[in-house]
Order: C-alpha cells, then structure tokens, then sequence
C-alpha cells in the first residue's frame, strides 16, 4: 500500500494584483529591500490583506522561505535549543535550530503579534533589528546569521503592545475599511477569480510580477553597497525636524527613517538620497511613535508639496487630523463647545443632626 501523496500548499496570491493598501505594499517592499528595517506592524481590521500580502511578498524573494511562527510557540521553539536526540544518542551537545534559522533570507510572519508573550517578542525584535540570532543556554554557547523580513499584524481592538516593543518596529501600516464602492468592487472581482482559476490568474499578472522581482533584486544590491546614494546635510536635518517634532524618545526613529529614505531612493533607481524621499516615507516611521497631541509637520523643503499625503482612513486618524487641522486654521479648537453659564439657587442652611450641649449653669 503506497502511502497517501501530502497534499499540495495553496498558491499564494500575486503580489502585483494586490490593491488598495498603497501604504501597505509600500511598507513590505521597503523592508524587503532592507531587512534591517526591523520589519513592519500591520494594524486593521479584519479581512484588509494583511497575511495575504505578507504571504506574497515571501514569493518575490527567490527561493525565500515563508515561517510562521504560531500564538503557542516557546522560546526554545522560536530561538533554538539543545538538540535532545544527539545529545540522548551519542552524548554530544547540539544545537537545535529554531524558527529564526529557518525564517533565514524569507519572511517571518506573526499573526496578532499582540497576543504573544513579551519574552518572545523581545527576542523576535532583537534578532529581527541585528539580523543575528545568539543562543546562551542549556550548555549551548551558538550564533547564526538571521536575517528576514519580520510582518507582524494585530488588531487593536484585541490588545495593544507595550510602547517599547512597539518602538522597535520599523515601520508601521495603519489599515482601515476600504469604503470606495468602485475598489471594493474591483478587490472582489480580483479574489473571485484568483480563487476560481489560481494558475490562470497567476498567469495573468506573471510579467508584472516579474517585474517587481526584479526591481527588489536590484534595490537590495543598491543598499548593499556602501557607496551607493549618498546623502547631504540637508537630509539629516530634514530627519531630525520630523522627528523632533513628533517627539519620539531616543533616535532610532531617526536611523530608521534615514534607512527607509535609502530603501526608497534605492527602490526608484534614484542617484542621490533627497528630502523627498525622507518625506515620503516619514509617517510610516513616525505613525506608533508619534506622541499624542504632536502634528504631522513635513520637513522643511522646497519640494514638500511632491510628497505623498497620507490617504483618508489610515491609522487612528483623529489625533493626526484634528493636529494638523488645528495648526492649519489656528489654535482654534472647531470640536470645543463655549462654557454654559449656570444658575445658581439659594439652598436652605443646613441644621446639625446632634444639639449642642447645653452650657452648664454656675452655681
């Protein structure tokens, strides 16, 4: 009796047919092109294309591996540990490699990464921001190379993360329900169809999706050379605008806004690294830094109108608009109701419950 074949993985969507999420499929490719990003937070609802996207982007990078790592998962899963067979076996210390050497060169993906353990997402954002991955226990002294693309999607309606993990995120996408009826429909109809004929539909986007193979192939050897887009003074003073203004605590929203700019130039075969660049990819930096109350200010350019606005619906957008509403039209507050005045009303003198004592009498 031959044993049963395993059944084949579902193909993955093509990332050229996704649409809708700009923000999104910019914020995968920049940290595709620099895995030293620290990877990217997804927050959204459901049914937004959050896993969807994560899962195509791994098949852009060839060969590239797709790890998933489960809400159940331990430490020594995710890290590594002591190989206990060889060691049971033949008395030998061994190390067992875990989630990051597998994820190596790919994409590690973490699905409501708030629902994980601090521990765990301690070690993920370390390795994810060093690309190495050190293992001190159970006898076992071992480093290997772990460099990946980490995508970490939550919904925040289910838990948030403590700001310090959330800072040491690279980049962040704030997702929103698409409420244009004309993309909606034209998402659907994209689905339907991929769904109904996978090889058909993969067939149909396969020149574009070539293409973007090979623009993140060569985006990747431009970051890689040290030489590569060199940068002016006016660049770093343009980064440290935005984030000064933002009031980020400590300065890797700054490293990691001169690394996105470099990604981003590198991205569109640029010569140099300008302001534009730092202002395009600036929100998605600052989004889960920003302090509340700060306004998104763009930093200080003749070409500041080339630069991207943010789209209506991404992220919590109330506190970013009620800011920038409120420097555009003055230190009017529109959403402030005038103080009422009050009556006021005679109320009667109080009695105490208990009598005084009665003053004795002299004798």
């Amino acid at each position: 009796m031959t044993p049963p074949a395993s059944a084949a993985l579902p193909l993955p969507f093509p990332f050229a047919a996704i649409a809708g999420q700009p923000q999104l499929r910019q914020a995968l490719l920049l940290a595709a092109v620099d895995p030293g990003l620290g990877g990217v937070l997804i927050e959204g609802p459901r049914g937004t294309a959050k896993s969807t996207a994560a899962r195509a982007l791994a098949e852009l990078l060839t060969g590239a591996p797709f790890v998933t790592l489960p809400l159940g998962a331990s430490l020594e899963h995710l890290v590594g540990t002591l190989d206990l067979g060889q060691a049971l076996a033949g008395h030998q210390v061994k190390f067992a490699p875990g989630l990051l050497s597998r994820a190596h060169g790919g994409v590690l993906y973490v699905d409501e990464v708030n629902l994980l353990p601090d521990a765990l997402i301690d070690s993920l954002l370390d390795v994810a921001a060093s690309g190495v991955n050190s293992v001190e226990r159970d006898g076992i002294s071992h480093r290997h190379a772990a460099r990946f693309v980490l995508v970490g999607t939550m919904n925040p309606e289910e838990g948030e993360l403590r700001p310090q993990l959330l800072d040491r995120f690279g980049l962040c996408v704030r997702l929103s329900n698409i409420d244009d009826a004309a993309s909606r429909q034209a998402i659907v109809r994209a689905r339907l169809a991929f769904d109904a004929d996978p090889q058909g539909f993969r067939a149909d986007h396969a020149d574009a999706q070539g293409a973007l193979a090979l623009a993140l192939g060569r985006a990747r050897a431009t970051v890689a050379d040290r030489e590569a887009l060199p940068y002016e003074d006016e660049v770093h003073a343009a980064v440290g605008a935005l984030c000064m203004a933002a009031q980020v605590d400590g300065l890797r929203a700054d490293l990691v806004m001169l690394r996105a700019a470099r990604a981003l130039a590198a991205w569109e075969q640029a010569d140099t690294l300008t302001v534009a660049h730092v202002q395009q990819v600036a929100d998605l930096v600052l989004l889960h830094r920003r302090k509340p109350g700060t306004e998104q200010s763009a930093a200080p350019s003749s070409s500041q109108s080339n630069a991207p606005r943010p789209s209506s619906g991404q992220g919590h957008g109330a506190s970013g608009d009620k800011a920038s509403t409120s420097a555009s039209d003055g230190d009017t507050d529109w959403g402030a109701m005038p103080p009422e005045p009050v009556g006021i009303e005679r109320v009667k003198p109080l009695r105490p419950l208990m009598a005084a004592a009665p003053t004795p009498k002299k004798a």
